[in-house]
């Protein structure tokens, strides 16, 4: 392809992005394709020859799009706000374009230092102080793997310069909640730490972790010949954003010398807000904290924004200097190959520079207040309606609900669960709203997630009266 046959298509496909945009609104939210549908469209060797640019849109239009769920729909609900707002989009098609990659500040300055700014930029927006220092990640699974892999070196005296974690005599311990994210015991079960040395400590009535659960675990590991290492807590956990108590755990890591990373991946885009900054007191005595951008923020996946407190310890630990990176300007800048896992990175800060850039602050704030009015005013509707009931707080923007049917006996077993996972698949195989059920205190309930970039109050009002009309058939 031409520089000049590469204009002419960019044209139809930015075209063809924003029509998709536009007329999001006016498909089904969910995929109404069955697993093998979109293969069996597909041929199963490629071609021969050069294909013109018209038969990849079409087949785009025909077999792509009507296999997908649509993420960017208003009435998508589903997991969580996964926003690739078009400013960001445009960044990431420059980086694409650009196809530049940081293996090194002299590979690329610009990748290098426009990432530092931006960071920056974020880690002033969050309210955090200059103590932190921030680089881009893809997701926050890697980010907890590599804080987890950051305890497990300070807890050992840099054993991996050593004989590893096998030359360990007592097991080394992480602590979580129930409630956390997945990813945490699989980084857990990458570092090394093994299944066995990770403890779910109990949670409260509201799924937040109890510290004094915490520490009777770590006493108890203590005093059993094994070595407390990390605590990964969480702000806004996954099915319900619960919010652990930052600043009593961070109290019992410091008092045990175990490493501390919060993981607020989506609800870390809150502490733009000054008024919800209170979520996370005692951030600032955490070792490590992961942010996704690309989730309620707005920046196009990935964008994961990790911070540590002590950036020489993470370069130690992560560290790698082959010969043909090395350059006279290495002890003057950062070189991000030694921030995290891959060699090479994506120039993953453009996405995010234009994303603050064309909407401010102020109007990423905006959007997010609206968000939450949007969540008050559903646990309002649900808390006054006859057989629904709100089944965790509400702080941020997901709500957790269940329908009890006249004649149910409140919290009844299985019945409830059929009647739970009947209703929620007849409201996303209906097209007219996306949820994804999840199980909290061994039973299914339905879980609501508002926060789609397009999606107003009269999307929620009409995702309230879906499901009204659906759990009563």
């Amino acid at each position: 392809m031409t520089p000049e046959e590469f204009r002419a298509a960019g044209h139809r496909l930015i075209d063809w992005i924003a029509d998709y945009r536009a007329r999001a609104e006016s498909l089904p939210v969910m995929a109404r394709t069955g697993p093998g549908d979109v293969r069996r469209q597909l041929p199963a060797r490629p071609p021969d020859g050069p294909e013109p640019f018209d038969a990849i849109l079409r087949d785009l239009d025909e077999i792509i799009v009507p296999g997908l769920s649509h993420w960017q729909h208003p009435r998508f609900f589903g997991y969580f706000p996964c926003n690739g707002s078009l400013s960001s989009v445009l960044g990431d098609y420059v980086s694409t374009g650009l196809g530049v990659l940081g293996l090194a500040w002299q590979s690329s300055p610009a990748l290098t230092e426009l990432e530092e700014v931006v960071t920056d930029w974020m880690r002033g927006m969050l309210g955090l102080s200059e103590a932190w220092s921030g680089v881009i990640q893809d997701t926050a699974s890697t980010s907890t793997l590599v804080a987890l892999i950051c305890a497990r070196e300070r807890t050992t005296g840099f054993s991996l310069s050593q004989g590893g974690l096998q030359a360990q005599p007592r097991p080394l311990v992480v602590y979580t909640s129930a409630h956390s994210h997945s990813s945490v015991e699989k980084a857990a079960l990458l570092a090394g730490f093994g299944r066995a040395n990770v403890r779910v400590v109990p949670h409260d009535a509201e799924y937040a972790m109890r510290p004094e659960a915490l520490d009777e675990a770590i006493v108890a590991d203590h005093g059993a010949g094994a070595r407390p290492c990390a605590v990964v807590a969480t702000c806004g956990s996954t099915t319900s954003t619960a919010l652990d108590p930052i600043a009593a755990i961070a109290e019992l890591a410091a008092r045990h010398g175990v490493w501390l990373h919060v993981d607020a991946a989506m609800a870390g885009s809150a502490m733009i807000l000054p008024e919800c900054r209170r979520m996370w007191n005692g951030i600032e005595r955490a070792d490590s904290l992961v942010v996704n951008p690309h989730k309620w923020l707005g920046a196009a996946f990935d964008c994961s924004v990790y911070y540590v407190r002590d950036a020489e310890h993470l370069v130690r630990v992560m560290s790698t200097n082959p010969s043909y990176l090395q350059s006279a300007a290495d002890g003057r800048v950062k070189n991000f190959r030694d921030w995290g896992v891959p060699l090479g990175r994506r120039f993953r800060a453009l996405k995010l520079w234009f994303l603050i850039r064309e909407q401010g602050v102020s109007g990423l704030q905006a959007r997010l207040r609206r968000d939450l009015d949007n969540a008050r005013w559903l646990s309002g509707q649900v808390r006054a309606a006859a057989r629904w009931r709100l089944l965790a707080p509400v702080p941020l923007q997901t709500l957790c609900m269940r329908h009890e049917p006249a004649g149910a006996v409140t919290g009844e077993g299985e019945a409830l669960d059929r009647h739970t996972l009947a209703w929620v698949d007849r409201v996303n195989r209906s097209g007219a709203a996306y949820l994804t059920p999840a199980i909290l205190d061994g039973r299914w309930m339905a879980r609501v997630s508002i926060g789609a970039e397009a999606t107003e109050r009269s999307h929620v009002e009409a995702l309230w009266n879906t499901m009204q009309m659906e759990a009563e058939r």
